[in-house]
């Protein structure tokens, strides 16, 4: 069936209510599995201000302005390393039974260091000693075609990992333990519970409605300062700057820019995404009423995201969605930029399956950003359309629908809305977490005429 440009009104799914929280015990578990899977007697996971989505999963605490360690040791041990800054918001945190501990080494250059400024004697004082097995959790992990020893290449910094070597000793041994939780398929963090999903998707509702606001809203004669203050900005914490930028033709769409005070004229490209904890939600398209090209290119663009919808479900390999939606691409000169759909999380890019020739599986529980960047565009062009989605079987959907009702009847909506209104018949493994679920328009200055199938 043919792509067909629509006036679509997108309802309204339902009242959001008060934000939902993940529990003590689902923390409990996560690090009781974290910890025995290393198979270490420590488990020592690095955040920082930028990387902090090991740290959050498993404690619910994130450090603000500077470096933090959960040490996972015997017995149940857990202590949390901070700096100067975050030991008043270590309360936060939803792991029961921690101690905290200042390493002022973990601080800001220039803050005090005449308590505790040796990293290396915090370490011992939460228990660590000479002949320990260590395990590191950075931020990201080589691949073993990346070196010839990615186990022994930390995503760390070198200083802390040198600390972690001279404490153990020759006896002990320090190793990378990330994929534990950040590989694809069998990585804890790729998995995610009924009480994450309905937080995420508490997210999601959000920050697609204030991305919707800047696209349903902006005007002619608006800067982009202008355009982007449109989103209502509540304080909701942010995983990714935010970013509106926009070229005339024959230009370059900067596409990861934030605002500036470039005004807006009909024929620019523009793109907007904004990112909260858990969910990001981005569009881009022609600040126009209409444009046969464009629309012809966008309609292709459209084709691709129909193919990632009914392609992906459980059990599917990341290689079988990649070839789906990079085959139907390219059927319309284009290709993605990137893989064509990643695991996200409280960061907006955890990992991913979907790449060339992957086996590795869709699985329940796994949430998912559509990342479809279409290229190549010419130059004052720009397209996106990305939403977050979760995979759930029966199981997990009925643990959902029990314990969170009201988040799942607005994803079960979502799903009537992709079928009736854009003739998308969205598998029941999809959870469709955004309230503008792709919901595409080319045209900016026409909000309201969605692409749909015919």
């Amino acid at each position: 069936m043919a792509i067909e440009l629509k006036k679509i009104a997108i309802p309204d799914f339902g009242p959001l209510g008060s934000q939902p929280q993940v529990p003590a015990p689902t923390y409990e578990a996560r690090v009781k599995a974290t910890y025995e899977r290393a198979g270490c007697d420590w488990l020592a996971v690095y955040a920082d201000r930028e990387h902090f989505g090991n740290i959050v999963f498993l404690s619910g605490f994130e450090p603000r302005f500077e470096e933090a360690f959960l040490l996972l040791g015997p017995k149940g041990e857990r202590v949390l390393l901070t700096g100067n800054e975050s030991e008043s918001y270590a309360p936060l945190a939803g792991l029961p039974g921690l101690t905290v501990l200042v390493a002022q080494s973990l601080s800001l250059m220039g803050q005090d260091r005449t308590i505790h400024p040796r990293l290396a004697d915090r370490l011992r004082d939460a228990g660590i000693r000479t002949g320990d097995s260590v395990g590191l959790v950075g931020w990201k992990y080589l691949e073993p075609e990346e070196d010839d020893e990615p186990h022994g290449a930390f995503f760390v910094p070198a200083v802390h990992v040198r600390m972690f070597e001279r404490l153990v000793g020759s006896a002990g041994a320090v190793r990378d333990v990330t994929p534990v939780l950040m590989h694809p398929e069998t990585g804890l963090r790729a998995v995610i519970d009924a009480d994450q999903i309905a937080a995420f998707e508490w997210a999601s509702t959000r920050v697609s409605l204030a991305l919707w606001r800047i696209v349903s809203g902006v005007r002619e004669g608006d800067d982009e300062f202008t355009a982007a203050a449109r989103m209502n900005y509540a304080g909701d914490p942010l995983n990714v700057h935010t970013m509106l930028s926009s070229a005339g033709p024959g230009e370059t769409v900067i596409g990861l820019r934030s605002p500036i005070g470039r005004k807006l004229s009909r024929g620019d490209g523009v793109t907007t995404a904004i990112g909260y904890w858990g969910a990001l939600s981005s569009r881009a398209g022609l600040f126009d009423t209409g444009n046969d090209a464009f629309l012809k290119t966008a309609s292709a663009y459209f084709e691709g995201l129909l193919a990632w919808y009914e392609t992906a479900d459980i059990g599917v390999t990341g290689g079988a969605l990649h070839e789906a939606v990079v085959g139907k691409l390219s059927e319309g000169g284009l290709r993605s930029a990137l893989n064509p759909g990643h695991l996200t999380g409280h960061e907006e890019w955890m990992n991913s399956p979907v790449r060339p020739a992957s086996t590795e599986k869709l699985a329940s529980g796994m949430p998912f950003q559509v990342d479809v960047i279409p290229v190549p565009m010419p130059d004052g062009w720009t397209l996106n359309c990305e939403d977050p989605v979760t995979f759930a079987d029966q199981a997990l959907r009925d643990e959902l629908k029990s314990h969170h009702p009201e988040c799942f009847a607005r994803i079960e909506k979502r799903r009537a809305f992709m079928r009736d209104e854009l003739g998308v018949a969205v598998r029941e493994s999809i959870l469709p977490l955004s309230s503008t679920p792709l919901c595409l328009p080319p045209f900016w200055l026409r909000a309201d005429h969605l692409l749909a199938r015919g």
